[in-house]
């Protein structure tokens, strides 16, 4: 494979929202995007979702009987993804984040990619934010250098704001008129807060639905403010960034809103969910030319009005500039194997906290 040469990758992502496995390829030789191909979307089903959910927080050697059950929903999940890409030159596997714990060091995403690429007799890419964090990084979030290359793609020139929506939700700041991601002050990125890890919690608790679709439940309610304040109430959102949360890392909202109605409880939620990205913006370098929302929270129009209502700046889902928010975090890990394939950098003090640019990943051959 001659050096810098764009190839099509496959790009695997499975998330804190717990919905399922997301495929999708896109041609480029880890510093532009040439092209984005076939996506597919493969959801967990209810039974396989309680089994993620079961081992949530688990780290290699706890409840061993819980993590061999996830083991065997991961592989399954992303075994009958790959088998709809049987052109994929090389996989990005992300593997499903079971706990992350960034101020002491630790970060697990369960998912063998040696094993992987046997079974597939493909290249695989994996394992993306240990080396970040052994630099003294956050480890997550990690898009961030796939947004930048796609401000570039969209000739982009004044700084926007990308924002996934998914169990966790993220950002990331960009200024476009930058050469590369590793400039100075090219980018911002960081988690925001919960975003669709606890509205979907509660669905799934007292509805057994895995979501609240089209925000339906959340417009009959009432935002209970004292929730937002007590949730605010956490110094996360006072520190500097860049800086990663675990999907677990609000468990008090649970209790915060068990005295609430269903209606009231999603309501107040949902208006979490867009608060969280309204505060991030204190920590900007300058204000955002636009929004551009992906993930999953872009489908709710809860938020989205939310969302459209707090900012000053035009808020759009990012398919108004040509981007699948459903797969742009799966065509960011297919971004990063080649990255990875190169030895360019995966993240950059700007994005983890890590010391220097480091590239993460690991590489298994067939």
């Amino acid at each position: 494979m001659a050096k810098f040469t764009p190839i099509w990758a496959l790009g695997l992502m499975s998330g804190t929202s717990l919905d399922g496995v997301d495929g999708a390829m896109i041609l480029t030789d880890g510093v532009d995007i040439l092209g984005f191909g076939a996506s597919y979307f493969r959801p967990y089903t209810e039974h396989e979702a309680s089994i993620l959910h079961q081992a949530l927080g688990c780290w290699p050697g706890e409840n061993e009987t819980d993590l061999r059950l996830a083991q065997n929903v991961v592989e399954n999940a992303h075994a009958d993804v790959i088998a709809h890409f049987p052109d994929a030159q090389v996989i990005g596997f992300h593997g499903q984040t079971l706990a992350h714990d960034p101020k002491n060091g630790r970060t697990y995403q369960m998912g063998d990619g040696a094993q992987l690429a046997e079974i597939t007799g493909k290249t695989v890419v994996w394992d993306f934010r240990s080396a970040d964090v052994a630099a003294g990084g956050e480890g997550a979030p990690l898009a961030p250098f796939f947004h930048f290359a796609c401000a570039k793609q969209l000739g982009l020139r004044t700084p926007i704001a990308f924002v996934n929506l998914g169990g966790v939700g993220n950002v990331t700041w960009i200024d476009p008129s930058k050469f590369a991601p590793t400039d100075a002050n090219a980018l911002l990125a960081f988690d925001t807060g919960p975003a669709n890890a606890p509205i979907n919690d509660i669905m799934m608790t007292r509805r057994r639905v895995t979501f609240d679709e089209d925000g339906a439940l959340a417009k009959t309610g009432q935002v209970q403010s004292a929730v937002l304040e007590a949730v605010f109430e956490n110094d996360y959102f006072s520190r500097t960034p860049p800086k990663s949360l675990d999907r677990n890392d609000f468990s008090e909202i649970e209790h915060l809103t068990s005295n609430l109605s269903d209606e009231d409880a999603v309501a107040s939620l949902t208006a979490l969910a867009a608060s969280c990205v309204y505060a991030a913006q204190m920590h900007f370098p300058s204000d955002p030319s636009r929004w551009l929302i992906c993930g999953g929270g872009r489908r709710n129009p809860a938020i989205m009005n939310a969302l459209g209502q707090m900012m000053t700046q035009p808020v759009n889902a990012c398919e108004a500039v040509g981007l699948d928010g459903d797969m742009l975090e799966a065509q960011a890990f297919g971004y990063l194997a080649v990255r990875v394939m190169r030895g360019l950098p995966t993240s950059a003090p700007s994005t983890t906290n890590c010391t220097e640019p480091t590239c993460g990943g690991i590489i298994s051959n067939p």
